[in-house]
């Protein structure tokens, strides 16, 4: 007899709830566990959004690909929050726990990397963090391959007959394009004439946002570490807050970001 679907099968939590498996006896280790897994989860979640956000822009279906954009700005206050929490962990609490982690380090997060790429900040050298785990790098070659959220954001600016440079709709995904005064300037015709051009206005204040709050996001876990280990040395072999802060001054759309100077 085929047991009724419950709560906790439909969301197999006695598999979710057993994989919190702390490797010292430190109290804080499960905190620490926690909000990294639920992290990890909600990344899942935006890949998921903006993956389909992305095939949406493509395809000239700009209203669900808004919404999912603007659900995935409210994922990311949810883990700007989870910072708050993180940080409750003072360094002596850390300490305790710190040996048991080894080697490993949220560097090491390729769903984390994958979402850097899929916003546009995009670094092949990135890949060859995860030499010891080859399976982890094939995803990450394949979105590499194919256009960012906002290289598909201006070809479709051009679609609409703005004046885009051939090479920022055609061109080698796998790194960033240089800030490009003709790119600017599409953005500020829109931004001149929002009447006209309002779902691309739209667009334009949807990966504003989506920057904003990683951004934030990326400050907050900053601050945190700054708060609980100082300026050592991360886990990972980064070079901890120094790394961090030179991460936070990184864009993912410079052009919508330089436009506003001349608005």
């Amino acid at each position: 007899m085929t047991k009724p679907l419950t709560y906790g099968s439909y969301l197999r939590l006695p598999e979710l709830l057993d994989l919190q498996t702390p490797r010292t006896g430190a109290h804080d280790e499960l905190l620490f566990i926690t909000v990294h897994q639920a992290s990890e989860l909600w990344i899942k979640l935006m890949l998921h959004e903006l993956d389909e956000a992305r095939v949406r822009i493509a395809s000239d279906d700009l209203q669900p690909a808004l919404k999912m954009m603007s659900r995935v700005s409210r994922i990311q206050a949810q883990l700007i929050q989870s910072w708050e929490v993180l940080a409750t962990m003072t360094p002596a609490d850390y300490a305790r726990m710190r040996g048991g982690l080894g080697g490993s380090s949220g560097f090491q997060s390729d769903a984390y990397r994958r979402l850097e790429f899929v916003m546009g900040a995009r670094d092949a050298r990135m890949v060859a963090i995860f030499d010891a785990e080859p399976e982890l790098q094939g995803p990450l070659r394949e979105e590499l391959a194919r256009p960012s959220l906002y290289d598909e954001a201006l070809r479709l600016l051009a679609r609409r007959g703005l004046p885009l440079p051939a090479g920022r709709t055609d061109r080698d995904w796998s790194h960033m394009a240089d800030p490009a005064p003709a790119v600017e300037a599409c953005w500020t015709t829109i931004y001149a004439d929002t009447d006209r051009w309002w779902d691309l206005y739209e667009l334009a204040e949807k990966l504003v946002d989506l920057e904003y709050h990683f951004q934030i996001w990326r400050f907050g876990h900053l601050k945190t570490v700054e708060r609980v280990i100082g300026f050592k040395r991360g886990t990972g072999g980064t070079a901890g807050v120094p790394y961090l802060a030179r991460v936070v001054e990184q864009r993912f759309f410079p052009e919508l970001l330089n436009v506003r100077s001349s608005l």
